[in-house]
């Protein structure tokens, strides 16, 4: 039943009063099974209009508490779960807890070696929809729905208490920035703490990077591809390296630490590729990277792996954008991604690696590996597999959506 008369917004944009819905049996179901989102069409009935924001209190056909989050009236993801099962009061000490136990999560993943690594990974972490990311002593939150904006002060509060940074920089996806445009927040602005004045270095397992942390892909760097670049450090030694679709080189830098002979950073963006020769730059007083030739090619890396074809290498990185963006362009990537996979087999050297990756969450794991496997068969060379990744532990997925990030190592010989 709708409150006719609902109680105004507090000055800090939330509600006195909690918003109250009931859903569907089956959402119950779904919900009570650990599912983070709530769908406007699973939304039997709400107390009152929802404001972006409000705390929505979810109960099932019999009134019981089933889980509480944040509303978004403007999406059909209707609400994000913040908290299931029993009912819990949220204060400071909810957002207090919350953190820690995302914190505890990451005890012990790194050295002081490396600093950039994530926080908070959204959804698989409880904070739906948003995720932090480290880069020294300067932090990123990255909102992914506008619902969070009201909460901006207190959750800024609650960060720099637990972690001291230096800095506060806030991002936010493209469905975010009209809605915050209104309350005067920005992508990139500086929420607290000293001003930026250009590009952040970090350390990644004792190699230094620079983040644009304001205006850069992501937070400012690919944080969840780490591991993938420890592995190909490991299989660099004396080996020729392509790194197609290398952004700002993090693996053509591993690759030249674990003792390539040289390496070809390859992007449509020239941008990208000045990133990496600053990157290649801020190592070079390690003697290993130092001796690895190192070569930036701007091309359509389509077009160039198709007019090139007489080069080869013994190590290929595929590590394509996101080809999928939406469900709709999910075949489309499929056949995208096994026409790259038969081209960079084509530019392999016997006895040469292929690392291909897709960062596409409406392709599943299944389909990608499939497409990768099925350009190997085609291509009527003989190859292994010799490993498979997904998720990085600081980037955990714990529901089927949450699932983007997997490579395939294939050895074709």
């Amino acid at each position: 039943m709708v409150n006719n008369n609902p109680p105004q917004p507090t000055p800090g944009g939330q509600r006195t009063n909690p918003l109250r819905l009931r859903v569907t049996a089956a959402a119950q179901s779904i919900l009570r099974a650990g599912h983070p989102w709530l769908f406007a069409q699973s939304i039997r009935s709400q107390s009152r209009p929802g404001q972006m924001g409000d705390l929505a209190v979810i109960y099932d056909h019999n009134d019981r508490f089933l889980a509480l989050g944040l509303f978004d009236p403007d999406s059909a993801l209707r609400v994000r779960i913040l908290h299931a099962g029993r009912r819990r009061l949220v204060d400071r000490a909810f957002w207090d807890e919350k953190l820690d136990c995302a914190l505890q999560l990451r005890n012990g993943l790194f050295d002081d070696r490396t600093n950039g690594f994530r926080w908070i990974n959204g959804e698989s972490d409880g904070w739906p929809g948003l995720v932090l990311d480290r880069y020294d002593t300067t932090l990123v939150l990255k909102l992914y729905t506008a619902a969070w904006l009201a909460r901006l002060d207190e959750l800024t509060e609650v960060i720099r208490n637990r972690l001291r940074p230096e800095r506060i920089v806030l991002r936010l996806s493209r469905n975010v920035r009209e809605f915050a445009g209104q309350l005067g927040r920005s992508d990139g602005e500086v929420v607290w703490g000293a001003p930026l004045t250009g590009p952040v270095i970090f350390m990644e397992m004792g190699l230094r990077f620079e983040a644009e942390v304001a205006r850069g892909q992501k937070t400012g760097f690919f944080l969840d591809q780490r591991e993938n670049r420890r592995k190909v450090e490991m299989l660099a030694r004396e080996q020729t390296a392509l790194n197609a679709f290398s952004f700002s080189g993090g693996f053509s830098l591993c690759a030249a630490r674990g003792g390539a002979r040289s390496v070809v950073d390859l992007d449509i963006s020239a941008h990208a590729l000045a990133a990496a020769k600053r990157n290649f730059s801020l190592n070079e007083s390690d003697a290993q990277i130092c001796a690895c030739d190192h070569e930036c090619i701007q091309a359509d890396v389509f077009e160039w792996l198709a007019s090139n074809r007489g080069l080869k290498f013994s190590v290929i990185v595929l590590d394509p954008p996101s080809l999928a963006k939406r469900e709709t362009e999910r075949v489309g990537a499929i056949i995208a991604y096994q026409r790259l996979a038969a081209m960079g087999i084509a530019h392999l050297r016997p006895g040469g690696i292929l690392v291909a990756c897709s960062c596409s969450g409406h392709v599943s794991e299944d389909e990608f590996f499939a497409a990768v496997l099925a350009a190997a068969m085609k291509s009527k060379r003989r190859f292994s597999e010799i490993g498979r990744t997904g998720h990085p532990p600081d980037h955990p997925a714990t529901f089927k959506e949450a699932k983007y990030l997997k490579a395939i190592y294939l050895k074709v010989h």
